[in-house]
């Protein structure tokens, strides 16, 4: 695993991690933002503490484990489209945690969001976090699971973040609300 200190992570704050995008994306991941551990490694969901691989791993998403917080591989990233998975996110910026975003930003990140959407077609898209969600889509009451409304063509499901900091949820529970729109994506 690489490794940084607080002030070579701080020097990634503001920078952005390209989308992870193939030519057959059926499930769109979205995560918030990227973290600053994120951003060091030009990997999704990239700190240590964080579970999105673990968990897709165990919902059988990914079929070999990956190690984010080093950085993926060529062939990490060449597995994770291969399975037909795509990850992107709701704003570009890292920051140290989510809620330095402002709620403008998430705006502006759905507008974004809905334009990747139309141009890469994936049939599901699942963000990964229901406050980001509420706020970036207005939606004060929106609860985890299936969305009532498309995004731009796509099935829409909102699953929990699984950032360590989401502390009341677990791989296998992260697990089991990553594999529902895997499967309605004909993934699982």
């Amino acid at each position: 695993m690489a490794r940084f200190t607080r002030a070579e992570l701080e020097s990634y704050r503001g920078a952005e991690v390209p989308d992870l995008l193939g030519p057959d994306v059926r499930l769109l991941f979205v995560g918030i933002n990227p973290g600053l551990w994120t951003a060091a490694t030009q990997t999704h969901f990239a700190h240590p503490v964080n579970r999105f691989y673990p968990a897709l791993l165990r919902a059988g998403i990914l079929l070999e484990p990956i190690d984010a917080a080093a950085g993926m591989t060529d062939d990490d990233r060449a597995a994770v489209l291969a399975r037909g998975i795509g990850i992107t996110n709701l704003v570009r910026r890292a920051t140290a945690r989510a809620d330095e975003l402002t709620v403008e930003e998430l705006r502006a990140g759905r507008e974004e969001l809905v334009a990747t959407v139309e141009r890469v077609r994936p049939r599901v898209v699942a963000i990964a976090g229901i406050t980001a969600y509420r706020s970036a889509f207005g939606v004060r009451r929106a609860v985890l699971g299936r969305q009532p409304e498309a995004l731009a063509g796509a099935e829409l499901w909102v699953v929990p973040n699984p950032s360590g900091l989401n502390a009341h949820e677990t791989i296998d529970s992260l697990a089991q609300a990553y594999a529902a729109p895997a499967r309605a994506a004909g993934i699982l």
